[in-house]
């Protein structure tokens, strides 16, 4: 069907946006507000220092007419300053001369009294100046100030801070509105991802345990067959690595926010209870579990600090040499911070795959799957904690093998 051409006489579209208000035209913008309070500085100052040299000048032409260098008694001429030089004998031209030195020496010295003082003067302007400009320039950046101070706020994922800025409809005013604006949607989007969070949580456990509840049933009838019990227990086996992934991304997800409830924990209480869970696999294993923990008091969730320090720990433990191997973690306080060190022996890494390792699914030298070490989750759920927390955790390659994990955290 052919399309029905417009009709001639339509009116063209604007090229303006209808929903945008129409603002009057001496709006008072910042660029209008710095104008009028610099040109005004500059012009007070000028009035000032105009007055000022009127002032001098005027001292000056007084104090050089009230005082000549020469007097006239009984029809001579007769100097009063000893540099105007007058001779006794003279002509009248040579008179004149004479005179005229005098008074062209003596408008010299006033205008040098002049320029002093007017410099005085104009150093004495400059230091008010900009004393005031300095005022008038914290002035008029305060709201930046104050926009600013909200933005640390909000980083520290207080989404709920808003500027609020009052005053004049200028850019700043548009800037912290534009902000707010901003805020309120990543506050929203937040919201929701929290709420996707928990009902993920449910909704992604509820059949993986109703899987495992029937396998473990199944395994559970001795009647069954060999083959069913083997192929139950390979079920089993991928369910709880699915469950621990689960498990991992659910954790990934939360951790990833900043912690707003904090509490007092133990850094070393938390390393404890994480090689009490680890030390069955640790002996199983014949790695030697060691390490001085001294206290280190942070706030935080404690929970997922012990996940932290378990993480780590297990990672130290199945990455290690096959015969002798230890694993040391320790607790302390430095310059202010906490610090958790777990330090193991194990294979060469190379310093190039040091950051490789921080990445979700990433193992060293290893594929996504076929491995039953874990779901390649362990240092990125520890690094998402310790942001959140407002720390870090660095890896660096131990020397004759193995990996010294570091992790600071404020106090």
């Amino acid at each position: 069907m052919a399309q029905t051409p417009a009709p001639l006489n339509a009116p063209p579209k604007p090229t303006w946006d209808p929903r945008d208000p129409v603002r009057p035209l001496l709006r008072p913008t910042i660029r209008i507000r710095l104008t009028l309070l610099y040109g005004g500085m500059f012009l007070i100052a000028g009035i000032l220092l105009l007055a000022i040299i009127y002032l001098f000048t005027a001292q000056a032409l007084r104090d050089s007419t009230s005082q000549l260098p020469f007097k006239v008694v009984s029809g001579t001429v007769q100097p009063t300053t000893d540099w105007c030089e007058l001779p006794e004998k003279s002509t009248g031209e040579q008179l004149n001369n004479a005179v005229t030195m005098c008074l062209r020496h003596q408008s010299d010295l006033a205008l040098d009294d002049l320029l002093r003082r007017s410099l005085f003067a104009l150093l004495g302007l400059s230091i008010i100046a900009f004393a005031f400009g300095y005022a008038m320039a914290g002035r008029v950046l305060s709201p930046l100030g104050r926009i600013t101070r909200t933005a640390r706020q909000v980083a520290g994922s207080d989404l709920s801070r808003r500027i609020e800025l009052d005053g004049p409809d200028d850019e700043l005013k548009e800037l912290a509105d534009t902000f707010d604006e901003m805020l309120e949607r990543l506050e929203r989007a937040f919201s929701a991802q929290q709420r996707f969070v928990a009902n993920a949580s449910h909704e992604l456990r509820t059949p993986l345990a109703i899987n495992r509840t029937l396998l473990e049933v199944q395994l559970s009838d001795p009647g069954a067959p060999v083959e069913l019990q083997q192929l139950g227990k390979t079920l089993l086996a991928t369910n709880e690595r699915s469950e621990q992934l689960v498990e991992g991304l659910l954790l990934l997800a939360r951790s990833d926010n900043q912690i707003i409830e904090r509490k007092a924990v133990d850094l070393a209480e938390v390393a404890s209870r994480a090689i009490d869970q680890v030390r069955s696999e640790a002996e199983a294993k014949r790695v030697e579990l060691r390490g001085e923990r001294a206290p280190a008091v942070v706030q935080g969730n404690g929970v997922l600090l012990e996940r932290i320090a378990l993480n780590l720990v297990q990672n130290a433990v199945r990455y290690n040499i096959p015969e002798g191997g230890w694993v040391d973690v320790t607790t302390e306080t430095q310059n202010g911070q906490a610090v958790l060190v777990v330090a193991n022996t194990g294979p060469v890494v190379p310093a190039y795959e040091i950051d490789n390792l921080f990445e979700p699914f990433r193992r060293l030298r290893q594929e996504r799957t076929g491995s039953d070490k874990g779901v390649g989750l362990g240092l990125s759920i520890a690094r998402s904690v310790a942001r959140a927390h407002g720390g870090r955790i660095i890896a660096e390659p131990r020397e004759g093998g193995g990996l010294v994990m570091r992790v600071t955290l404020p106090i």
